[in-house]
């Protein structure tokens, strides 16, 4: 069978599709090491992979603080890409799986002549104007050309729904579906989850109080999840409101009537794989989270607030949700869609398919 390298970062929200991806293709029998972060070595190997030695790879860890500049170093990486191109004269590899945001390390598998595929674990749309954007200006001023890239790529994997993002059809590009456990529903009191990111975005803490302002007194239960970066005992959360640091979305989401979010794509596309409509509080308009809200609008599933949105804004958008309406049966449509994708086994037969000939007869 085949020997695949996937690449990685510590980012959070990208990391569980590409460990999905792997534990499909490994329980397919293929070889597979996985290149990230220093601080994501205990994780990879804990999940059963190998982990790839980060010699020259920038120190990057989802729990700090990060400037725009630090995340245009770490996502234009050449130590990284070093790092993958020592592993692959160490041990040759069939396949390189590569993270859309790692464009360091995608400009070193087209330098390798090894057959590389890109994981695009957000919006293909957003990918594409972010190219054009200034990320794409401020890489290829460095000597990257992520343009060309993608262009020689064996496959692009694209983890999204046609109904949320219209992928032009034809070329290397497979939309695959969402890659999202879920669990079947069930009957509970009205319930709210407000889950903003485990990134460290700027001002997360003032926008999490707000939410908790808004959803008080609402007629539902609110639990509150702050992640790895906000202390619990520092929001003032009035009677009524449950706060963690970490719950658990797989066993609260069959429960929950509506997700109050950053519009991060994982966890919009888990609640829509339990048929619930989001309300997306943006966090950064750099990243993708107004383009989901908007399209979950458009779609009649959920709601986009403004960054700045007041607590009253919230509360309105949230109420609106809880109520019985057609943003119910919308969110059902697309759930049903999620369900039924079978993200993880669409981008390991994608992945298959461009694998050299001999590859997969060893």
């Amino acid at each position: 069978m085949a020997e695949i390298i996937v690449v990685t970062w510590d980012g959070g929200g990208n990391v569980p599709p590409a460990m999905a991806i792997a534990r499909e293709l490994a329980d397919r029998g293929h070889g597979i090491r996985v290149l990230g972060h220093r601080g994501q070595r205990d994780a990879i190997e804990g999940a059963g992979f190998t982990a790839v030695a980060t010699t020259h790879a920038r120190d990057f860890r989802a729990g700090d603080p990060h400037s725009t500049r630090d995340l245009l170093a770490t996502f234009g990486d050449r130590g990284m890409a070093r790092d993958l191109l020592d592993e692959l004269r160490r041990r040759p590899a069939d396949l390189v799986l590569v993270d859309a945001l790692m464009l360091g390390a995608l400009d070193a598998s087209r330098a390798s002549g090894v057959p590389y595929a890109v994981l695009e674990h957000f919006y293909d749309e957003y990918y594409r104007t972010a190219l054009r954007g200034p990320l794409g200006i401020v890489l290829r001023a460095t000597g990257l050309r992520p343009g060309r890239s993608l262009r020689d790529a064996a496959v692009r994997v694209v983890t999204t729904l046609t109904e949320l993002d219209l992928v032009r059809p034809g070329g290397v590009v497979r939309q695959v579906g969402p890659l999202v456990s879920w669990r079947p529903r069930k009957q509970c009191e009205p319930t709210v989850l407000v889950s903003l990111s485990t990134f460290g975005y700027a001002g997360m803490a003032d926008r999490l109080q707000t939410a908790v302002q808004g959803c008080a007194g609402l007629p539902a239960k609110v639990i509150v999840t702050t992640g790895p970066h906000i202390d619990p005992d520092s929001l003032n959360a009035p009677a009524g409101v449950e706060v963690h640091r970490f719950a658990p979305h797989a066993e609260l989401m069959p429960g929950v009537s509506v997700l109050l979010g950053h519009g991060g794509h994982g966890t919009a596309m888990a609640a829509l794989a339990h048929d619930i409509p989001v309300a997306v509080f943006p966090l950064d308009p750099k990243a993708d989270h107004e383009m989901l809200g908007r399209s979950l609008e458009r779609a009649g599933a959920g709601r986009l607030l403004r960054r700045r949105a007041s607590a009253h804004d919230v509360r309105d958008a949230v109420a609106a949700l809880l109520a019985d309406g057609p943003h119910r049966d919308a969110a059902a449509r697309l759930g049903a869609r999620v369900r039924s994708s079978a993200g993880a086994v669409g981008a390991a037969d994608a992945l298959e398919a461009a694998l050299p000939s001999h590859a997969n007869t060893k």
